[in-house]
């Protein structure tokens, strides 16, 4: 079409044209889509990348919820808010969003972490039907990798009435950890109200205690998958390295929690990290290590897919997300 005077105007007329004019008549819908409803799901919550020829699929599990103040233990609650304002984010509250890992290899399908199952907020527990719209179903599951023990990268092994979820599957734990929350007297010793993670763990990996196999620091645990220390939130809380081919994925756990607070302000602790001290000097080397060697990340709460790079900013870090891709 070769644009004109007349063209542009009759173009400019159209666009002047009153809705309800004669130009919009027979385009004009007669059943208009009705509005769906604030309490409506949105489409299933998995998103599939490849690490080298490694099939990676991010399973969401929902989010729950927390209140802003008192959720970081060294600022200020003002300084909080200011971070969260800059990341466009609420004042008083914080998603605190799940998203667990699957990975496939030739149809050997190994699990990171489990999500709440039925044992979490009532905004959780969406991660088995997520999981079966991705395409896949718990008799599958050939290995579960835990990284820690807290309740929501545990539960999903374990319904509230006992089921164990994936029964084909040997589940790998990290050695120390195993070591800290089953120990009867470290348990006996603890406050009350903190003895509710070493029943947990009881609850979930009781039953199968004796086939539950430990894993040591800087082993290649399944193949392609090798375990790195990262103590601090738990004291065996594990990152891991997945490698194929030039493909490199750092697989940060729970070293950071929300990007927008952690990944810009490492100093801060969270109110879950058992050790802050330990913590933050893991954070830094986890930040650092994703930052210098361009590897992409993947994080445990952050915002789903919940993966993307860390780039130095400052004395901090900066989260990049990657870009959304409509094919594997």
């Amino acid at each position: 079409m070769t644009i004109t005077r007349r063209t542009v105007l009759a173009s400019t007329a159209l666009a002047a044209t009153p809705l309800g004019g004669p130009a919009l008549a027979q385009t004009a819908t007669s059943n208009p889509a009705p509005t769906q409803g604030s309490g409506t799901r949105q489409a299933p919550g998995f998103y599939r990348y490849r690490v080298g020829d490694i099939e990676v699929t991010a399973i969401n599990d929902g989010s729950a919820p927390r209140a802003l103040e008192g959720f970081i233990r060294n600022a200020e609650l003002s300084a909080v808010q200011q971070a969260a304002r800059e990341a466009f984010m609420p004042q008083d509250t914080i998603q605190n969003s799940f998203t667990t890992l699957v990975l496939n290899q030739g149809g050997r399908v190994t699990l990171i972490d489990t999500g709440n199952g039925d044992s979490g907020a009532p905004t959780t527990g969406r991660w088995l039907d997520n999981f079966r719209a991705a395409g896949f179903d718990p008799s599958q599951v050939n290995t579960v990798v835990i990284s820690h023990f807290h309740g929501d990268h545990i539960n999903g092994l374990r319904r509230k009435d006992g089921t164990a979820v994936f029964p084909n599957a040997e589940v790998l734990v990290p050695a120390t950890e195993w070591a800290f929350w089953m120990d009867d007297t470290r348990m006996n010793q603890a406050p009350e109200a903190a003895r509710g993670g070493f029943q947990g763990a009881r609850r979930v990996f009781g039953p199968i205690a004796k086939d539950v196999k430990h894993y040591e620091m800087d082993k290649e645990i399944v193949p392609g998958l090798t375990s790195i220390a990262a103590p601090g939130h738990t004291p065996g809380h594990t990152a891991y390295m997945l490698s194929s081919g030039s493909g490199r994925l750092l697989i940060l756990s729970d070293t950071a929690n929300h990007p927008a607070l952690f990944v810009r302000n490492p100093d801060w602790s969270a109110v879950f990290d058992m050790d802050a001290d330990q913590a933050r000097a893991t954070r830094y080397k986890m930040l650092d290590l994703a930052a210098s060697e361009r590897a992409q990340v993947a994080f445990y709460h952050a915002p789903f897919p919940a993966t993307g790079h860390i780039a130095k900013d400052g004395s901090g870090f900066r989260f990049v997300p990657v870009q959304w891709s409509p094919a594997v």
